[in-house]
């Protein structure tokens, strides 16, 4: 049964490289003639390199630029240190939003899918059997019939409005501006955060130009409205108090500190992932990492139901588990923009934070807070070890007298059962059974790991759970 997802961008590929892995016909489709060269986002965090080296990709990534083992959650002068986090990547990536989405089409092109660009989704209509979508393509329209329409068309999602899907949230109160741009004179601004007489100008270096963002000092009339560089020229020189002159603009844009999220992801045959499923600040760059988490956790669990071998709930359970951490990105990015503001008022308050942010405890828990480490879905099956629903370790493995991790043997995308051998194993529901040993943790006696990475059932000696329990969460998220 195909799937077809609307919108090229990191969720969309992301979900189509899933269901590929899969096995399952998937169709891309993006109203844009070609990948839009202007870029939001420059940064990969912690659990997104996790999650895509779970396929092994994440080396493609790591390869295209420098890693800082430090993240900021709101106060630059304070950043949070990555390396208190239990991860493999204690570290954020600094790479282009854009070349994140090269990266994810030439690996989907592997996998045997190709993007259709230009082609536009004006409609469509589900029934019980499926979803009927007109495509407009090359002057041409056509009907389409698929099993399942993913939306992943952005905060305007017309798959989203189609659906009948509410987004509500809070509207914008504040707006910034962003230019990339040069400067005249190289050395009239510096690099990272300046504090003007007016505000704080934010200057990024890149190959070229250098991005600048700053707050917009009243409401536009009609966000809308194009940015000039003029207008933001004006801006720029009242904030700093004095002439830094901009010339050669590349884009300039406005963004807002809305926060809105779909009130469902799932809705008959329609599902919605990324920016169509959730808004919110742009305080911490999180949005194409919280778009990839999304389609990793939907990837298996569309697939499973389109090939039609899903256990009951299993589709509705992505509804479930993200719009929950989808809830938690809002909450976050809305404190992280509020301890942002430019208010005196606010001092006491960002003074405290600071001081309670270097106790080790808490840098700790706002790093897994802010890059997504902490994420933990319920696990449904009885139990209290720390791993339950959190993404397994990458632990290292002996398998067959050879060297393994938890990683390589997620590459398939499939569902996979560790065991010492004292267990007897569950048949059914695609499980793929490896029986190891794990020097690094030798009380280890069994974890069963979905898809996605998270533990579904973990056993150790000290802490020993019956098959019935392994064979309930066989059932329970894989069927069988």
């Amino acid at each position: 049964m195909r799937v077809m997802v609307v919108g090229a961008g990191p969720a969309g590929l992301m979900l189509a490289a899933e269901l590929a892995l899969a096995g399952v016909e998937v169709t891309v489709v993006d109203r844009l003639p070609r990948r839009s060269p202007y870029c939001r986002g420059f940064t990969l965090g912690a659990r997104s390199l996790e999650l895509l080296d779970r396929r092994g990709v994440a080396g493609r990534f790591l390869a295209e630029g420098p890693t800082v083992p430090y993240g900021m959650f709101a106060d630059p002068s304070r950043p949070l240190d990555l390396t208190m986090m239990d991860t493999d990547h204690p570290y954020t990536l600094g790479i282009a939003q854009t070349r994140v989405e090269e990266l994810l089409e030439e690996w989907l092109a592997e996998l045997g899918v190709a993007v259709r660009w230009g082609s536009e989704v004006t409609g469509f209509h589900q029934d019980d059997d499926g979803v009927e979508v007109t495509v407009q393509a090359g002057g041409e329209r056509r009907l389409e019939r698929v099993g399942y329409l993913a939306g992943c068309d952005g905060s305007r999602s017309l798959v989203r409005r189609q659906a009948g899907i509410g987004f509500p949230g809070t509207p914008a109160t504040g707006y910034g501006l962003l230019a990339d741009v040069e400067l005249a004179d190289p050395e009239s601004l510096p690099f990272g955060v300046t504090e003007g007489e007016h505000g704080t100008v934010f200057a990024i270096p890149r190959p070229g130009y250098v991005r600048i963002v700053l707050d917009e000092p009243e409401p536009p009339a009609d966000r809308d409205e194009p940015v000039r560089l003029s207008s933001f020229q004006e801006v720029l020189d009242a904030v700093l108090g004095r002439r830094v002159e901009l010339v050669n603009p590349r884009w300039l844009t406005r963004f807002s500190d809305a926060a809105r999220q779909a009130d469902r992801y799932v809705a008959g045959r329609v599902v919605l992932a990324g920016d169509s499923a959730h808004i919110h600040p742009p305080a911490g760059a999180t949005g194409v990492n919280v778009a990839l988490a999304d389609a990793v956790n939907l990837g298996w669990k569309l697939a499973a139901t389109a090939l039609g071998h899903a256990p009951g709930g299993l589709l509705g359970s992505y509804h479930t588990e993200r719009h929950e951490a989808g809830a938690r990105v809002l909450r976050t990015t809305r404190a992280q923009a509020l301890l942002g503001r430019r208010d005196p008022g606010l001092d006491p308050l960002r003074d405290l934070f600071g001081e309670l942010a270097e106790l080790p405890p808490v840098g700790r828990h706002l790093a897994e807070l802010a890059t997504g480490v902490g994420t933990r879905y319920d696990p449904v099956i009885p139990g209290d070890h720390p791993w339950l629903g959190r993404l397994t370790p990458n632990l290292k493995l002996v398998v067959h007298g050879g060297h393994t991790c938890v990683a390589e043997l997620l590459r398939p995308a499939r569902p996979v059962l560790l065991t010492t051998g004292r267990r007897t194993l569950p048949t059914g529901g695609g499980v793929v059974a490896h029986h190891v040993s794990c020097p690094e943790l030798p009380e280890l006696e069994g974890v069963l790991i979905r898809p996605d990475g998270h533990t579904a059932w973990i056993s150790t000696a000290t802490d020993p759970q019956p098959d019935e329990t392994l064979a309930m969460a066989v059932a329970t998220w894989f069927g069988g």
